[in-house]
């Protein structure tokens, strides 16, 4: 095998002083999953002579296998240039920041312990839970603008809020995405760009693919500015409703200046007329062995022929050069924020910002925060929404109204994206909802009421529910006001008619879940259910009833903080029946996905080979562990539990009988939680971390057949990650089964109960 040679060249960023490196890097992947990331770094020089002399070193150490490891970094510093030995080793550390922890270490979330309710609120996008939010923390809506809403798909990041009506200061800690991912992201949109060029899409039609990835998550123009983007004096009448109010507008001072506007405008036109120029350039590479995408009428044909465009798109130089140019754009706008103290990489890269203002200065300090939380329109080509990763803020956050304000309540409220983020979701609630659920007192699910209780919040309370979670779940019906109906004249009518929606589903969820537990939902949101209407008003003009709702939610909310009764009784189980259950476990977890991939025949429409493969990019290179509503570890961790929940549920006996229902469901529960948190921590070792390779090979097909290599080696690692459990199982199954079992007896132990018929504890590697 030829061994690759990497070289590196200086060069000069348009705009930008001093001279760069430029270099393939041997160790670091790119998009695509394959080694040879392009990288450009400063040098943190003018002069031509030193420029060189830097490069010359990087050279020396490409040239060198023996330094492209960690393991020399004290070496290279001894021997490189500084600038030399950042360029080369930043970006290639084991492991990866934790923007949680980088939160957690200047702004500790506090507990029950400290007299806090933790309070998660989750439902479908455009339910209202943001909007709710804004009422909990006294957030006016046309005043404070924080945090964001809108009717398209809004909340995308964490977002924390420390509500301690006692704060004299209101303090602010985020966290943004790391460069890599971010680059990936901007990489997918120029695919998608230049993809729109073949499908002779007008330049609007490109420039949309490029600000708007195909996620909905990550939006360019926000940072870049709007396609054809003009003043906020210029917005034209509407159309289809009433013109924007004086509310709407922004100060002067928030807003994107004329100039800048020019400049960003002429910028995104010069950017979609080189993605034409890339786009055209690849078509033709590939015309002599592959046709044109006009030429391949076939839809499958089509879709090879994208697939390898797509591909040979990174070897193109002027797209990697424009991938450099958004990222300097990107890493740019932090500079444009004089508030307040950012931390950064070594690369330039920021990973935290830190601010602080005193509590009589609340519109100062949200003024700035909404820079990295805010949507509105004139403010695109300056936000930096679309990085950050988490939001954490601390202060006097409470009600407008009196009425609702109480010294004494201490909340701390958790947002994030919504159930149902994509156009196509999968049957699974997203890890990174249910990984939270054991740091809550309380599992807010804020729902529609005009379309109470379908597909995604009944996913949401079937992984509660599974997970030992039920007791901490509480649901607020949004939108009420708007409950209207010739057979729904009084306000008892409105609230029974949504109020039966609950029962309707919690009966469809007994038969997956159990009597048990469809129980303790049951009992649980008869009592934990609330009305709200109105809410994207002022406090002091919603309807008192509503008001009133309100009320009793926030002292529901700080009444889940308080600790249970200690619980004595502990069940005993029989192992046996343990193995049963899992079968169905395996089974439902890789049945659907064989039908998804279009390996066999299952109920549900077959993915498309894009999403498919978006998905394996983010696995092989360590992004993700989804894409767009496919989730392979949470769809077996919900496979898993749900099966695992039902056996808990039903214990062969007990070493001191509970004395009531109550005592029953908390002994149970306590052992689900342990079980549940376990399950997620297999999962993701089995389906990624120990499936790295596999992902990587099956991101890696490309061109003719490419489709159905790629699933078909998907199925493989889910037949090894997950393998059948039957009575003629093999080494690799009996290894499956045995952590699983490992994991209930941890947990059964641990709470005081007995698992029977299980090997001895050193069989199974038990510590």
């Amino acid at each position: 095998m030829t061994t690759r040679n990497y070289r590196a060249t200086k060069t000069q960023s348009n705009g930008r002083p001093g001279w760069s490196v430029t270099f393939s890097h041997p160790l670091r992947t790119d998009a695509r999953g394959k080694l040879g990331l392009k990288v450009r770094r400063g040098l943190g020089t003018t002069d031509p002579g030193e420029a060189q002399r830097l490069v010359d070193q990087l050279n020396e150490l490409l040239a060198d296998q023996s330094w492209w490891s960690l393991d020399r970094l004290g070496d290279a510093g001894r021997h490189f240039n500084s600038n030399v030995v950042a360029a080369f080793f930043d970006g290639i550390e084991v492991g990866k920041i934790d923007p949680r922890h980088l939160r957690e270490e200047v702004m500790p979330l506090p507990t029950p312990d400290l007299g806090y309710a933790r309070i998660m609120l989750v439902g479908s996008t455009g339910a209202g839970k943001t909007t709710l939010l804004r009422q909990l923390i006294g957030s006016d809506h046309s005043r404070d603008r924080f945090p964001s809403t809108s009717t398209a798909k809004t909340t995308t990041s964490d977002i924390e809020i420390v509500s301690d009506p006692g704060a004299e200061y209101y303090d602010a800690v985020i966290t943004f995405k790391p460069e890599h991912e971010v680059r990936c992201a901007v990489d997918e949109c120029l695919e998608d760009a230049c993809v729109a060029v073949i499908r002779g899409q007008y330049d609007a039609g490109v420039a949309g693919a490029l600000l708007e990835h195909r996620e909905q998550r990550f939006r360019l123009s926000y940072v870049l500015g709007g396609w054809q983007q003009t003043g906020a004096e210029e917005v034209s009448a509407s159309l289809f409703g009433d013109d924007e109010t004086d509310d709407d507008a922004l100060p002067e001072e928030e807003t994107v200046a004329r100039d800048e506007l020019d400049i960003n405008n002429r910028r995104l036109v010069e950017y979609v007329a080189q993605i034409r120029q890339v786009a055209e350039a690849t078509k033709g590479e590939l015309a002599p062995d592959h046709g044109t995408y006009e030429e391949n009428t076939n839809t499958y044909r089509r879709q090879e022929w994208l697939d390898i465009f797509t591909d040979r798109l990174y070897e193109n130089e002027d797209f990697t050069e424009l991938s450099f140019s958004i990222m300097d754009v990107i890493q740019s706008r932090s500079e444009t924020i004089a508030a307040g103290n950012f931390e950064y990489t070594a690369t330039g890269w920021p990973t935290r910002w830190q601010f602080r203002k005193p509590q009589s200065e609340r519109g100062a300090f949200l003024q700035q925060v909404r820079w990295f939380t805010g949507n509105h329109g004139d403010q695109f080509g300056k936000l930096l929404t679309p990085l950050v990763d988490g939001i954490r803020t601390k202060g006097p956050f409470m009600p407008s109204s009196e009425q609702l304000q109480d010294p004494e309540r201490q909340l701390v409220f958790l947002d994030g994206e919504g159930l149902g983020h994509s156009a196509r979701e999968a049957t699974s609630v997203s890890t990174k909802v249910t990984e939270r659920f054991r740091d809550v007192e309380m599992i807010l699910l804020v729902d529609n009421a005009e379309s109470p209780m379908q597909a995604a919040p009944l996913e949401l309370l079937r992984s509660a529910g599974s997970g030992g979670h039920g007791r901490k779940v509480a649901v607020a019906f949004t939108h009420f006001d708007q409950v209207k109906g010739d057979n729904l004249r009084t306000d008892e009518q409105k609230v029974n008619h949504v109020r039966a929606s609950i029962g309707n589903a919690v009966l469809s969820l007994r038969d997956s879940l159990g009597a048990p537990v469809a129980g303790v939902l049951e009992r649980q949101l008869d009592s934990g259910n609330f009305y709200l209407g109105g809410l994207d008003r002022p406090t002091d003009r919603i309807p008192r009833g509503f008001v009133d709702q309100l009320r009793g939610l926030l002292d529901r909310m700080q009444a889940s903080a308080e600790s249970m009764e200690p619980v004595t009784a502990a069940p005993i189980y029989s192992i046996s029946r343990l193995e049963l259950v899992l079968r169905d476990a395996t089974d439902g977890f890789k049945n659907p996905w064989k039908g998804r991939l279009g390996l066999s025949y299952y109920e549900g429409p077959r993915e498309h080979w894009a999403r498919v493969k978006a998905l394996c990019r983010r696995i092989a290179n360590w992004w993700d562990n989804e894409y767009n509503g496919l989730r392979p570890v949470a769809d077996l961790v919900r496979e898993l539990q749900v099966c695992i929940s039902l056996w808990l549920n039903n214990p062969a006996g007990w070493t001191s009988y509970p004395q009531d229902e109550d005592e029953r469901e908390a002994a149970i529960s306590k052992i689900s939680q342990q079980v549940f948190d376990e399950i997620h921590k297999l999962a993701e070792q089995r389906l990624i971390t120990g499936q790295r390779t596999g992902w990587q090979t099956a991101f890696g097909f490309s061109g003719k057949g490419s489709s159905r290599d790629r699933a078909v080696r998907m199925v493989q690692i889910y037949d090894e990650a997950a393998p059948s459990i039957s009575s003629a199982m093999d080494v690799r199954n009996q290894e499956f089964l045995d952590e699983v079992i490992q994991i209930v007896q941890v947990a059964v132990e641990k709470n005081d109960g007995a698992l029977e018929g299980v090997k001895d504890r050193e069989a199974i590697g038990v510590a």
